[in-house]
């Protein structure tokens, strides 16, 4: 990170009240040129300033139809490179806290994508294989995908990802989140001896010839600290509960549970849920306690305490410092050779 974007120190020590009255001073004298867009994970003393909040694309997308001239994405830096590549011509993106990664994003390097692919090339089946990329990653994996005809997709999104792959006759390369790639292969209707994994720090990976999806080594670790033992400790614990997690979870835990699905899924599972029940929900903590507030006709507890720590990093004073330095502080820029070819990815999804 640049030493003219780290946050000056005396921004840690103001006061609360201040902060807050400085950021709605901002937005009121910004008015629509000023978007504020916030992911469900962030903690509660950012999100209240959102005007949006939603999962990554879907904030994507809104800050591309909105009309505003600055975009403020109070999430990762990943979720950020997707909204400047989305954005209109004219409007700028900006991310509060630039330290703010995705260590799953992390995970798949476009060196390692391109060692993958040459593999696939080697034993002659690259070109039985599209390319499909997770959202969670960086802005060169996806100009990658789209560079080879292939796509993005979210976690909702990844099974019709798989079914646009398979109706062209083609098989899947995932990456980089294993446990989504398994649980939505397995969903599509594949066999577990059908699904590759591979490994990019392996001597000799290799690849499996009949596999008809190889899925990236790569995982988050918010979810894969949830359990099978944890589902069934919640199920004794709550006789009669409903339990929902997010599909990046092991394809054990998405097997023991009722239902699985993406964070706005999740929303929705607990919203629609009868009163006076209890819902289990395994994923992120600040956006499970969200849900348990927002639902007091019901009963909405956390499967395990998960944190994401990246998420946690932008606070108020990160967002106060950009609104004060709008435009010279925090933005967030992809080159067009990436850009270009990460934007034919993102419109495949679209399409889908």
């Amino acid at each position: 990170m640049d030493e003219m974007n780290s946050i000056p120190n005396e921004y840690r020590g103001l006061d609360v009240e201040e902060m807050r009255r400085r950021i709605l001073e901002h937005k009121g004298r910004l008015g629509g040129k000023l978007l504020i867009l916030g992911h469900y994970y962030q903690r509660d003393e950012v999100i209240q300033f959102s005007d949006f909040q939603g999962d990554s694309f879907a904030l994507a997308k809104r800050g591309a139809e909105s009309e505003a001239e600055h975009i403020v994405f109070c999430g990762v830096r990943f979720m950020a490179e997707a909204s400047a590549i989305l954005a209109k011509p004219g409007q700028r993106v900006y991310l509060p806290a630039l330290d703010a990664g995705c260590p799953l994003a992390d995970m798949a390097e476009v060196h390692q994508a391109r060692a993958a692919w040459d593999a696939l090339e080697k034993v002659g089946v690259a070109g039985e294989y599209l390319p499909v990329v997770y959202m969670n990653s960086s802005a060169a994996i996806k100009a990658f995908c789209g560079e080879r005809g292939g796509t993005v997709c979210t976690s909702s999104s990844a099974g019709r990802a798989f079914d646009w792959a398979k109706a062209q006759g083609r098989r899947v390369l995932f990456m980089p989140d294993r446990n989504l790639g398994i649980n939505t292969a397995l969903a599509s209707g594949m066999r577990p001896e059908q699904i590759a994994e591979w490994d990019p720090y392996a001597p000799n990976p290799g690849v499996a010839k009949e596999a008809k999806a190889v899925v990236w080594k790569g995982h988050c670790h918010v979810h894969t600290f949830f359990t099978e033992a944890q589902v069934e400790r919640a199920r004794r614990e709550n006789p009669g509960c409903m339990v929902a997690v997010h599909p990046e979870s092991d394809p054990e835990v998405v097997a023991a549970s009722d239902a699985n699905g993406s964070t706005s899924f999740l929303k929705k599972y607990a919203e629609d849920a009868p009163k006076g029940s209890t819902v289990v929900i395994g994923t992120e903590i600040n956006f499970v306690a969200r849900l348990a507030k927002e639902n007091p006709d019901k009963r909405i507890v956390p499967l395990a305490r998960s944190l994401c720590p990246n998420m946690f990093k932008t606070s108020m004073a990160d967002l106060l410092w950009v609104l004060d330095g709008l435009g010279e502080v925090n933005e967030i820029a992809v080159p067009a050779g990436v850009s270009e070819g990460a934007k034919t990815a993102l419109d495949r999804m679209l399409a889908l």
